[in-house]
Order: C-alpha cells, then sequence, then structure tokens
C-alpha cells in the first residue's frame, strides 16, 4: 500500500466515523452487492429477477455517486 492509498484510506475512514450520510450510503452500498452478488452466483434469472438485478445495478451505482459527491465535497473543504 503505497502512501496515497494510506491517506485515501484515512480518509474513507473519517468520513465513516464522522458523517452519517457517507456512512449511510456506504452500508446501502454494501448491502446491495451483496444481494447482487447473490442473484449472480444463480444460473438462470427469470425476466423478473433480470429486472431486479438491474434495478439493484443502478441504485447501487446511485449510492456510488452519492459517495463520491461527499467525498469531493469534504476534499474542496480541506484543501
Amino acid at each position: 500500500m503505497n502512501v496515497q492509498d494510506v491517506r485515501e484510506e484515512a480518509v474513507l475512514e473519517r468520513l465513516r466515523v464522522e458523517n452519517p450520510e457517507f456512512r449511510k450510503w456506504e452500508e446501502e452500498h454494501s448491502e446491495l452487492e451483496n444481494r447482487l452478488r447473490s442473484m449472480d452466483s444463480h444460473v438462470y434469472l427469470t425476466p423478473e429477477e433480470e429486472i431486479e438485478r438491474k434495478r439493484l445495478q443502478k441504485l447501487k451505482l446511485l449510492a456510488k455517486d452519492r459517495m463520491m459527491e461527499i467525498l469531493r465535497r469534504h476534499r474542496a473543504g480541506n484543501a
């Protein structure tokens, strides 16, 4: 792990502790990732399951986008 990775992880850990919104989106992202992994373990998905999988992917991306926005605001405020 290089110095940049260590700094990045420190910033993320600080956000997890100090920013409830970031923590909420990170937990949401993780939960969605777990649900998608579970779906991906199936050999076959019904059409309804495929639709649900796509919906979960979009929600996961939204959660990631929200986390990145909070990270950008944090960096801008600490620059």
